[in-house]
């Protein structure tokens, strides 16, 4: 296993990338105008589906502002985190993997129940959500059991991968 020293972000990036951080300030906005716009919106919806749908668009976008931000703060490598620190990540991700694992377990129930093709619909678009969050959980805790040290092409590979146009229009 190689080791590597820690490098800064703006090291990383070449003159034409310069611009990469002022694209995240303003993929920020866009996100957070999103929420803003969406919730607005809500108050006046009356159907349920379509409220439903849409708040949870409004979630996303709140969670792509936070990666945004991160990513800005992700100048360096994770500080190491102590024995207890390291304990404690994992007993909380391993609770939450076994909570994904529930959740999705008694959606698969719930669908198979239903006969409303709305409703199956919804828990649908759910289940891939919990899907993608339980794929995610596995990631953090196969890091974490290896116990190996995250490169800095390994957070940033984590942190975009599963987020859906990474901001633009339609996610």
């Amino acid at each position: 296993m190689t080791h590597h020293s820690p490098i800064s972000l703006v090291s990383l990036l070449c003159p034409s990338e310069m611009g990469l951080i002022e694209f995240f300030k303003e993929q920020i906005k866009l996100e957070e105008q999103i929420v803003k716009s969406i919730n607005a919106s809500l108050k006046a919806l009356p159907n349920p589906i379509v409220k439903g749908v849409l708040g949870g668009i409004a979630l996303d976008s709140a969670k792509h502002a936070q990666i945004y931000r991160a990513a800005i703060e992700l100048t360096s490598f994770p500080p190491a985190l102590s024995d207890e620190e390291f304990n404690q990540l994992k007993t909380v991700v391993r609770k939450h993997i076994e909570d994904e694992d529930k959740a999705i377990e008694r959606l698969k129930e719930a669908m198979r129940k239903t006969k409303s093709e709305k409703v199956k619909f919804l828990l649908k678009s759910i289940a891939s959500d919990e899907k993608e969050h339980h794929e995610l959980l596995n990631k953090i805790m196969s890091i974490v059991v290896r116990g190996e040290t995250i490169m800095e092409s390994d957070w940033w590979e984590f942190l975009w991968r599963n987020v859906p146009f990474h901001g633009a229009p339609g996610g």
